[in-house]
């Protein structure tokens, strides 16, 4: 079976052309205009193609939304938070440091790692993405210089965006890492990269985790994913090293692959940016 083969539900309580009704009634929606692709009719299934990705916090899952005997359709892609018993916690403090709740019981119930803790962190990760995504899609409709996929809810632990890819064969686009390309085409994502870094400080935050990982490559755009560490540089202590990390972290990979790309100017320029210095 192929990773656009659904098999069907034998549950009558579902709909006979997939796995469940669309779950858009009851979450939480992405910035408005809209693009015309997202699905919102109460009428529209929701069917899983299979798992895209699994990572330490949160599988990555393809659907397919649709309204039955029509061709409107939308390829998602739900990211899943792990709950508190099976995620890793290991890298939390450093960024959540500078997120705060109102409650001190539930400020005392994440520090201390609880069950009740892991969970709050949980619904911070997810919510922490989803508003991110939310944030830079606007930056990027305005001025086209970052590119994140379009964030179509949320509901508890679950992000549904717009799947990065080939919404005909189910295919993800590559990673960066992926990537096989020659000078001219390096010369441009690293332009890309650093007008889309240069909107992240402007707005004072930091993607986090920027690795050569988390970008994909679709259609000639650098699209940024994997957002749910997204830091506040002003309020984060660390804020100024998180900037900084991101850009050794890409510039890295460029600079292996012959490109002469210089990370001090770049992080100096990012922190003035930023209004750190």
């Amino acid at each position: 079976m192929s990773r656009l083969e659904p098999a069907l539900s034998e549950d009558p309580d579902l709909p006979g052309e997939g796995d469940r009704w669309s779950t858009w009634d009851g979450a939480l929606h992405g910035p408005e205009p809209r693009p015309d692709w997202v699905r919102t009719e109460h009428g529209a299934v929701d069917t899983e193609l299979g798992m895209l990705k699994t990572g330490k916090e949160a599988d990555v899952f393809l659907v397919r939304r649709h309204v039955p005997g029509t061709d409107r359709v939308s390829m998602l892609a739900a990211k899943r938070y792990r709950d508190g018993d099976h995620r890793l916690f290991h890298r939390d403090a450093g960024y959540l440091e500078g997120r705060r709740v109102r409650r001190s019981r539930e400020m005392r119930a994440m520090t201390n790692r609880t069950t009740f803790g892991k969970q709050m962190i949980a619904g911070q990760w997810s919510a922490a993405e989803f508003d991110a995504l939310g944030r830079l899609w606007q930056i990027g409709q305005e001025g086209g210089q970052v590119c994140v996929p379009y964030p179509v809810q949320l509901i508890g632990t679950e992000v549904m965006m717009e799947f990065i890819g080939d919404w005909e064969t189910g295919e993800a686009a590559p990673r960066l890492a992926q990537v096989r390309a020659g000078h001219d085409q390096l010369e441009d994502l690293w332009s890309q990269m650093t007008e889309a870094l240069s909107v992240l400080a402007r707005a004072q935050v930091a993607h986090g985790d920027l690795s050569p990982y988390n970008t994909m490559v679709h259609d000639g755009r650098l699209v940024m994913i994997d957002l749910p560490q997204i830091i506040d540089v002003i309020a984060n202590p660390r804020g100024g090293e998180f900037i900084a990390r991101d850009v050794k972290n890409v510039a890295g990979w460029f600079r292996q692959r012959g490109l002469p790309v210089d990370e001090t100017e770049l992080i100096d320029r990012l922190l003035y940016e930023a209004g750190l210095r």
